[in-house]
């Protein structure tokens, strides 16, 4: 009979065997059965005044950081989703390829109350939707990072990025077009930029004048650092508002880039647009994008 403790420390499981009577060949097996990983996964929750709720925060770290001023961090939202993605084996595999600059990530899992929370700050959508959304862009300015420097005594990363999935994407891109002074790139995969303030059964709806996030950028500055990601896939969704033959997915977000051109940021300079055939608005279609947008965004030359 044996007893086997596992424990893990610094970037290693290590294994204690207490054997008795036992096979001496297990002691062999044991130690090449034994799992290691470049990734640290550190599980927080963190009590938002904000958002009177606990948050759910996932924080992959990177190995060997020597130099903390060369840690990029990179905000996620809806980190529950990281996990069922097996996030962390996309990031051992970059790693372990020596492809990726030192990224410190971080998953922010959604409330139930989802829809409120992940919206665009300044604006509701046509149902109210998006009642939080303020309160949410406070909470990761003012309690989230405040939080991750002091936990891990980082004070100043080389630069921030936010990414996320659907209205998360969203969310990402409305935070970081609203504070650009924090952050260098935005992530949208799936990104609903379908939201608006005005219902599109409305005889007077006007979709170049009332999806909201693409009348902020019409209406926004010009912010030369920003860099921007955006994933849709061909069967994302089925709905063609217009009847242009477009899915709406890949309209609303060629649209939105349409904008970031005329602002004067440039395709592949400044914007990634990623459409994958047969994608879809699942997590599996992401996981398969995710890797693409690490290399681009935080790709070792």
């Amino acid at each position: 009979m044996y007893f086997l403790s596992v424990k893990k420390t610094n970037y290693v499981f290590t294994a204690s065997v207490l054997l008795i009577n036992c096979d001496p060949f297990l002691i062999f097996d044991l130690m090449f059965a034994e799992k290691t990983n470049l990734i640290i996964v550190d599980h927080h929750i963190l009590s938002s005044e904000f958002l009177e709720r606990d948050v759910k925060v996932d924080c992959y770290i990177p190995p060997h950081v020597t130099d903390p001023t060369d840690l990029s961090l990179l905000l996620i939202n809806d980190g529950q989703d990281l996990l069922t993605m097996h996030f962390e084996e996309i990031l051992d595999d970059l790693n372990r390829s020596h492809s990726l600059q030192p990224l410190f990530c971080v998953g922010i899992h959604c409330a139930p109350d989802r829809k409120n929370e992940y919206g665009t700050a300044k604006i509701l959508d046509y149902k109210g939707r998006g009642a939080k959304a303020a309160l949410f862009s406070r909470f990761v300015m003012e309690e989230l990072l405040p939080y991750l420097r002091e936990t891990y005594s980082i004070y100043s990363f080389k630069h921030k990025s936010y990414a996320g999935f659907s209205l998360g994407g969203l969310c990402a891109l409305d935070i970081v077009w609203n504070h650009p002074e924090e952050f260098m790139i935005a992530g949208a995969f799936s990104g609903s930029f379908w939201w608006r303030d005005k219902d599109q059964e409305d005889k007077d709806f006007d979709e170049e004048t009332d999806r909201i996030m693409h009348r902020q950028i019409k209406e926004g500055g010009y912010y030369p650092w920003l860099k921007f990601f955006f994933e849709v896939g061909t069967k994302d969704e089925t709905a063609d508002r217009n009847n242009n033959g477009i899915i709406d997915s890949i309209d609303d977000t060629i649209s939105l880039i349409r904008e970031l051109n005329i602002k004067g940021y440039k395709d592949g300079r400044d914007i990634n647009y990623l459409e994958l055939k047969d994608g879809r608005h699942d997590v599996p279609t992401w996981a398969n994008a995710f890797p693409a947008f690490l290399k681009w965004g935080w790709g070792k030359l």
